[in-house]
């Protein structure tokens, strides 16, 4: 279970506290305010309370710190927590400016930590719904989005209505058209104090021809929080303030009858949606996180993202309306990369990824979300690598591997491209491609020799070198690398009875056929995955009828491969 301290328990930071507390994880409450702790001790006799943000800190109990201070303290904050080696959830904004934003991210990463911005509208089920049907096309082409945020509510001194309000408006827009805008426009009014702006309008223009208008303030009669997305085939309209209903989608618009316009004003249907409260689907997602060691909705790139829109909807305030151009890219920087790395920028990237010490991604290789790439590592131009896979330090991947999701490549594993590689003689359009197959292991030292294809699940052993096929789910020892064995999805050894394997790890089932082996309880090895070369399914019968006991005299003409 995740220990949770909650810093701050004002205005927001209350409703946090609620939350974590029905979780069950609430550790400890931190505030200034003495007597605020003791109102809430009365109320949460069981939780802990603290003055000192230093103390929560220190303290090994608490795994993850939820911050929802005043904006200014954000960054500080986030990053001592970060130092202390403890998850953070920032209450939006992430920072105040860009560059704070993006040092929190890169510590997050190396620290390999949970960094997550309380962008609320994300889990709302309204805002999810709404992309399940944008996704859809239901509503034809997006023409704009307008959103109103008004209220004669709670007057901030600390900042002004476009850093309370707006933030909501624009993580909804970009995580909704899931594009960064090219330009923004913005302007508005001071009216209680010169230095504090009270309303603004902004506008937002993408580069896919959608314009967003965000108009915010606390200077309304009434209170007002509407979302309406206009496409060519329907319109959808988000109301938050209804108790149902909140969701309609409008089948209205215009049809071009004889080449002229006319207005088509058809029904409205109700959306159902789910429930429950927005800011406790995200608290749970906060904790899934943590939990699951994956990448918050509202990570650290979306938080710098919102950021990069509010800095220029803020320079263009400044500048009374004048267009701030941006580069229209939600997808740049999405990835951690040591200050030694070299990562060329025609060299897509995948979100999450960490590429460390010295290593080189060369122009045209593509590498997948949440790979982590050792020091020293070369990844060659070409090179096709999937999500999650991890490469350990001094590996040279050259053109012509793919590896597939989830592979495994221990420290120094050897690839080649080229069967009889001369210096003086130029080979590059003799390179023989090699396949790393979904899930497989690479053992440290290993070489695999080109022109190969290890299979789904694979085990090559530390040191061991491969010259052939090697079959889903093979242990593969030696050099020349032979089957040795089998091995389960998690990498257990598995023992064959009458042609049929338990893992003792996870339970999973396996078969073994004259055409290799293969799991029973998922698709993950289907027989068209298999290699079919008669020697290959030679070896398979042979060791589909011993006990292993022999494995060391398999025929050399089998595919063999080691992985550890």
């Amino acid at each position: 279970m995740t220990d949770i301290a909650v810093i701050g328990s004002g205005y927001w930071g209350k409703n946090l506290v609620r939350n974590f507390n029905e979780l069950g994880v609430l550790h400890t409450i931190c505030d200034s305010n003495p007597s605020t702790l003791s109102t809430f001790k009365e109320k949460y006799p069981e939780v802990e309370v603290e003055c000192s943000f230093q103390h929560v800190l220190q303290n090994p109990a608490i795994d993850a710190v939820v911050i929802a201070t005043p904006a200014e303290t954000h960054f500080e904050m986030a990053k001592m927590t970060l130092l202390a080696n403890k998850h953070v959830f920032v209450e939006k904004p992430l920072a105040l400016y860009v560059n704070e934003a993006e040092e929190l991210q890169q510590l997050a990463l190396s620290q390999n930590l949970k960094l997550m911005t309380g962008h609320i509208l994300l889990y709302h089920p309204a805002i999810i719904k709404l992309k399940e049907i944008i996704n859809s096309g239901e509503l034809g082409k997006i023409n704009y989005i307008y959103s109103n945020r008004l209220n004669l509510g709670k007057i901030r001194s600390e900042e002004n209505i476009l850093w309370s309000f707006a933030p909501h408006d624009i993580s909804a827009m970009l995580f909704l058209l899931d594009e960064m805008p090219c330009q923004v426009m913005a302007q508005g009014g001071n009216y209680l104090n010169q230095d504090i702006t009270d309303v603004t309008m902004t506008m937002l223009s993408f580069k896919s021809g959608v314009k967003g208008h965000i108009f915010v303030s606390w200077l309304h009669p009434d209170k007002e929080q509407k979302l309406i997305i206009v496409g060519d085939k329907k319109m959808a309209l988000f109301d938050d303030t209804l108790a149902q209903g909140k969701l309609q989608i409008h089948d209205k618009g215009v049809d071009w009858i004889n080449r002229q316009p006319v207005p088509r004003k058809n029904g409205i249907t109700l959306v159902p949606l789910d429930h429950s409260e927005p800011l406790k689907k995200e608290c749970e997602h906060f904790l899934s996180c943590i939990a699951s060691d994956t990448i918050p909705k509202s990570d650290g790139f979306n938080g710098i993202n919102v950021l990069k829109v509010l800095n220029a909807c803020q320079d263009s305030l400044r500048l009374h309306g004048t267009a701030i151009d941006l580069n229209g890219n939600s997808h740049s920087n999405s990835f951690f990369a040591h200050e030694t790395a070299i990562v060329d920028k025609r060299s897509p990237v995948g979100h999450g990824t960490k590429i460390w010490h010295f290593s080189h991604v060369m122009p045209g290789a593509q590498i997948g979300n949440n790979c982590n790439i050792g020091q020293n590592v070369v990844i060659s131009s070409d090179v096709k690598i999937g999500s999650n896979v991890k490469i350990q330090n001094n590996v040279s991947v050259y053109s012509g591997v793919f590896l597939e999701d989830d592979v495994f490549c221990g420290p120094s594993v050897v690839f080649t491209n080229v069967i009889n590689p001369r210096s003086h003689i130029s080979r590059k359009h003799e390179f023989q491609n090699t396949l790393v197959k979904k899930g497989a292991t690479l053992g440290a030292n290993s070489t695999i020799v080109c022109g190969n294809t290890i299979g789904t699940y694979a085990f090559i052993g530390a040191g061991a070198v491969v010259t052939k096929n090697v079959p889903n789910h093979a242990l593969v020892l030696g050099n020349p690398a032979k089957i040795s064995g089998w091995v389960c999805e998690c990498s257990n050894r598995l023992y064959f009875q009458n042609d049929v394997a338990t893992c003792s790890n996870c339970n999973k089932q396996y078969k073994m056929l004259n055409e290799g082996v293969k799991c029973l309880e998922c698709n993950c090895n289907n027989k068209s995955e298999i290699h079919n070369d008669v020697n290959t399914c030679t070896d398979y019968y042979r060791q589909s009828h011993n006990t292993y006991e022999k494995e060391l005299n398999l025929p050399q003409e089998a595919d063999y491969c080691s992985i550890h």
